[in-house]
């Protein structure tokens, strides 16, 4: 489709190409993009293809090289980092290597989605088996040891300090955890570190236990499990306007670290099929990653036409050579790193909506939605947090033009009241909040957003009418039907009986729905928190099931006390003598 300077405004597919162009001109209610575009369609061209897997690959080569301005965009244009071992030297060296074409000889691990998942691994590998990262050149000219040495980074093979012999074994060691088999190291190390405090060689028990916590600190952060599949995970959020995808690679059983992607979308595109059917479009089928595509992509069940799913899936086996499988139904294991990736794509979006660049547009936008002179400078906003009126805590949040303000938040324990009063709990909040405020003559907030509906707006109105505050604007955020993210409707306290909204892509909303956000989180985590001061926390010693031999058990397999606490149900249930139904009771008890 294109404009009347030949610009092109979007590039689509389909199976019948009459009804798909006639759906944008048969008079029904369009979204907000499809009426920007066909506003400004001033002729279409066609092409014919042989079958759909041709028309998604053309539809794709289009779009990278035409970036229509109405379609969903991918950039990434970056080659990825492995990590390479030089086995073939007396003394390999293990380092991190990025590039299309491996020239070195000797082993590659990866790719890994960025340089920091390499770094930190090199990093714990080297601490843990001390083998060298130096160059050839480096190494060859050495008389002494370098700082590695001193630091306890490195063996020093390059004076000799360790055995061609000794120095294999720990090389042997660090290829086998890459390649995911550290069952057997850590098994060993929990041997070495038993058999040293039996000997009463507590320096060397605690050295073991030491490499035991950062191998299962490793294992944390992969995720981790025993499997000879590789493939990715594909996590994706939409929120407050945008998008984002992060892409989990699992290679030989070990989660690669992962990459966000934050695709540029139409104005009201919040398909979530949509933007996943461009990502995997984008993604896998450009020339830098064709060669990695794996044979299995697990993806939300976002899909409603498996036709759909089937040309993507003919398109990457084509262009890999082999099979691949796009799986949206999963369980087990599969199922674990599906929500790992969609976790890991929240938390990315949270921080990107925090972004300078996009808060000072949307400060701009709350001003020109609210008729005010100048843009805001700070925002503040209540929220009330309880369980059955047990604990009540209010949370206050700032909000200035670089982000949340977090030095600012308060937390206000609600005492004295009826329990589950929330009109009650607004109250004392705001006034034990602005009394003070008035009195040291600190920094007001121009916006004051409450969550909640006229009764709670009526009691910040209230307060601030008894402590003469004047310069505050109040704004009740009242929650849309059956709480729908969009619907939000606003009250002004200069006109209560009057209820305003915004569009759902206003970028002012957007402001607005990430400050009720994060006020809710902010006062959630201080309830549960003090909620759970109130609960006894047990030890090991105190868990019925848990006697002398499987608390030994537990101490040996992870170290100490701190590390069981850390350690995931699953983690627990390996140990020896403990069943899963006891771990989770375990898990339970320490949390």
């Amino acid at each position: 489709m294109l404009n009347d300077k030949d610009e092109v405004l979007y590039v689509g597919k389909a199976a019948n190409l009459k009804n798909r162009v006639s759906s944008y001109f048969s008079g029904k209610t369009l979204g907000v993009k499809t009426e920007a575009l066909v506003k400004h369609i001033a002729r279409i061209q066609t092409t014919v293809t042989a079958n759909e897997t041709e028309a998604l690959l053309l539809e794709h080569n289009l779009i990278k090289q035409l970036k229509p301005k109405y379609n969903i965009l991918l950039r990434d244009d970056k080659s990825y980092p492995y990590i390479h071992v030089s086995i073939q030297d007396t003394y390999p060296r293990i380092e991190t290597y990025r590039g299309k074409k491996k020239d070195k000889k000797g082993l590659y691990f990866g790719p890994y989605p960025n340089a920091l998942s390499v770094k930190e691994t090199l990093y714990l590998l080297q601490k843990i088996f001390k083998i060298r990262s130096c160059s050839n050149i480096f190494f060859r000219n050495r008389s002494r040891p370098c700082l590695q040495y001193q630091i306890q980074r490195c063996s020093a093979p390059c004076v000799k300090y360790i055995s061609p012999e000794e120095y294999k074994i720990s090389v042997d060691n660090a290829l086998q955890f890459l390649q995911g088999k550290s069952q057997t190291l850590l098994k060993k190390l929990e041997k070495q570190m038993e058999d040293a405090s039996l000997n009463l060689d507590f320096e060397l028990a605690a050295r073991y236990r030491d490499q035991l916590i950062h191998l299962r600190k490793i294992q944390e952060r992969k995720e981790i499990v025993r499997t000879s599949n590789n493939l990715d995970v594909i996590g994706i959020t939409f929120q407050h306007g945008l998008a984002c995808l992060h892409l989990l690679p699992v290679r030989s059983g070990e989660v690669q670290g992962g990459q966000n992607f934050f695709p540029s979308l139409p104005d009201d595109n919040s398909n979530l099929g949509t933007i996943l059917e461009a990502f995997i479009m984008q993604y896998y089928l450009s020339p830098e990653h064709q060669t990695n595509i794996p044979p299995a992509i697990i993806i939300p069940p976002l899909f409603s036409d498996e036709t759909s799913l089937e040309t993507l899936e003919a398109a990457l086996s084509q262009l890999r050579g082999k099979k691949c499988r796009l799986f949206s139904k999963v369980r087990g294991i599969r199922a674990k790193w599906l929500q790992l990736a969609e976790r890991n794509s929240i938390i990315a979006l949270q921080q990107r909506l925090g972004a300078q660049s996009t808060l000072k547009q949307r400060f701009e936008a709350l001003k020109t939605a609210l008729s005010l002179k100048k843009a805001p400078q700070r925002l503040e906003c209540f929220d009330i947090s309880h369980t059955a009126g047990e604990e009540t805590v209010a949370s206050c949040v700032v909000f200035d033009e670089n982000g949340p303000k977090k030095s600012d938040y308060r937390r206000f324990n609600i005492q004295g009241i009826k329990g589950g009063d929330d009109y009650a709990a607004m109250r004392q909040a705001l006034y034990r909040r602005y009394s003070r405020s008035a009195q040291e003559n600190t920094t007001m907030p121009d916006i004051l957003f409450i969550d909640g509906g006229k009764g709670q707006l009526r009691q910040a109105v209230d307060v601030l009418e008894e402590l003469n505050i004047s310069s505050i604007q109040c704004i009740g955020i009242a929650k849309g039907p059956d709480r729908k993210p969009g619907l939000e409707t606003l009250i002004l306290a200069n006109n209560i009986s009057r209820a305003m909204t915004l569009n759902p892509d206003s970028p002012a909303l957007h402001l607005i729905q990430h400050i009720r956000d994060e006020s809710h989180r902010f006062a959630l985590l201080g309830h549960r928190h003090k909620r759970d001061q109130k609960r006894t926390r047990s030890t090991l010693e105190g868990i019925d099931g848990i006697g002398a031999k499987r608390r030994q058990a537990l101490y040996r397999r992870f170290g100490g006390l701190q590390e069981i606490k850390k350690a995931s149900i699953e983690e627990l249930a390996q140990t020896p003598g403990i069943s899963p139904a006891l771990a989770a009771k375990i898990h339970e008890m320490l949390h």
